[in-house]
């Protein structure tokens, strides 16, 4: 069996896709929270965070993706 030496880079940008989906529901709970209580500017702000905190996890998921097709056939 080959080692495959792009297996570390895949498995630390899919363990930084699992930290950043964590991190957004916590600010989705958190935004929703302070909405609910009254404080509307809250909910801007909070939006604009999520949607760069999305952009970073599809970039990343581009990336894996990207690696993965390159892999070659002959390594398991």
């Amino acid at each position: 069996m080959a080692h495959d030496k792009r297996l570390p880079a895949l498995s630390a940008a899919l363990g930084l896709i699992v930290l950043l989906l964590v991190v957004q529901m916590w600010l989705l709970t958190a935004t929703l929270e302070t909405y609910l209580a009254g404080h509307n500017e809250a909910a801007v702000s909070g939006a604009i965070l999520s949607a760069i905190l999305f952009a970073a996890c599809g970039a990343l998921y581009l990336f894996v993706s990207r690696v993965e097709r390159r892999r070659p056939s002959n390594v398991e």
